[in-house]
């Protein structure tokens, strides 16, 4: 059947940050209120101006028709729903059950993880641009951040610098933590690309957190490639985070899981996971997820992903005739567009707060680079319906970029 990916719905009063916390002084990091006469297009948090899927919506309604929601197990319709998932749409076909478990989010799993393999002091080795949560959770849980920048090829494709990724190694680094598809550059890394990471980190020693919350959000033309499977030896030393928030729109569901081939690593991980008693799965997350993935989650992810495709080809496009000055990598994945704005900026005389600031004062809510390590960008979500993007770049073209302000 036919998903919807073109109705405009009101998300004001639902509960969604994108919306309802633009223009709160409360929260920083939020993009302002638009003046007077301009509706909001929200382009900055990292979830979908989509409706999920319906049958995900029918499944949580129907629980939820029973009175109770008392204590309860994992249901074997959950697992089997995630091993049937990753065989399908990742090729995945030696996957066993005992080597998935909840995490209540990807960085929820990352904290365990890191506690495990070395805790506060600890020196983590990043990819940047950078993942603003994992920014934060590193920093919370007392880590040292070191980064090694990816690099532009000669194609524009952020490509990683495994020599420099080598040099930090050396210095005693034994901790990568990996973002696959890349947050928030969109790349799809290569399996020759992963291959060569992963005997990098072999040789040096290294443990991989590997967050692939993204790997279903891929678009034409690329395939996700699970770090856990170019080797025998990768599948041992990562520690692969995934959930079903980010494809189905269920971020306020909470629920994501890990996969831990190790047998000793996966024990220690779940036991500090259960430190705080509350690393426990919603009932109505695990009917959540077991409708998600499923013939009908399967074909509407394909759907989703064409809706992202015409997104970006228009948004980019858009930047290249219109935008002299910006540019921007094609994403691969994810349907975020990390935008560069240094020679705009430069030529103009203005800075990446007047350029946020004009936008903002037109609704088109963007998020700021700086703080995933981006000098002069704009991060931009393009997960919402083709009218709303058209409408975002026109007003970012009439208003910011080729108007005054």
């Amino acid at each position: 059947m036919q998903y919807d990916f073109t109705s405009i719905i009101d998300r004001r009063g639902k509960d969604a940050l994108a919306v309802d916390a633009v223009g709160d002084p409360r929260i920083p990091i939020a993009p302002a209120a638009p003046a007077e006469g301009f509706d909001l297009i929200p382009l900055w948090v990292a979830d979908m101006n989509f409706p999920t899927l319906p049958d995900i919506q029918e499944a949580v309604i129907e629980r939820a028709k029973h009175p109770m929601f008392g204590y309860y197990l994992p249901s074997d319709a959950y697992y089997e729903s995630i091993l049937r998932w990753h065989a399908v749409r990742n090729g995945v076909r030696d996957l066993d059950r005992d080597s998935i478990g909840y995490e209540n989010g990807v960085l929820g799993g990352l904290a365990s993880a890191i506690q495990v393999l070395g805790g506060p002091g600890t020196r983590v080795l990043l990819h940047s641009p950078t993942y603003v949560g994992f920014t934060g959770t590193l920093k919370n849980n007392g880590c040292t951040i070191v980064h090694s920048p990816l690099k532009k090829d000669a194609q524009g494709i952020w490509r990683m610098d495994l020599k420099d990724m080598e040099e930090k190694f050396e210095s005693g680094i034994r901790i990568l933590v990996f973002c696959s598809p890349h947050n928030p550059c969109g790349r799809v890394w290569e399996k020759e690309e992963l291959e060569d990471m992963m005997d990098l980190c072999r040789r040096c020693d290294v443990t991989v957190i590997s967050d692939e919350i993204w790997s279903d959000i891929i678009l034409e033309g690329h395939r996700h490639i699970p770090t856990q499977s170019v080797s025998e030896d990768a599948a041992m030393r990562t520690v692969a985070l995934y959930a079903p928030s980010k494809t189905f729109n269920l971020a306020g569901l909470i629920g994501a899981y890990h996969i831990i081939r190790n047998e000793e690593l996966r024990k220690k991980i779940r036991r500090q996971a259960s430190v705080s008693h509350y690393n426990e799965m919603n009932v109505l997350s695990m009917h959540a997820l077991t409708a998600a993935y499923s013939d009908h989650g399967m074909e509407w992810v394909d759907q989703l992903r064409k809706a992202l495709g015409r997104n970006v080809d228009f948004s980019c496009g858009y930047i290249k005739d219109r935008f002299e000055g910006v540019s921007v990598s094609r994403p691969q994945g994810t349907y975020m567009l990390f935008a560069d704005c240094t020679d705009w900026c430069r030529d103009h005389g203005k800075t990446i707060e007047d350029v946020e600031k004009a936008a903002w004062r037109v609704g088109c809510a963007v998020q700021d680079g700086r703080a995933f390590h981006g000098p002069c960008h704009l991060r931009i979500n393009l997960a919402s319906p083709f009218a709303r993007i058209e409408e975002a770049f026109d007003r970012l073209d009439r208003y910011v970029f080729r108007g005054e302000f």
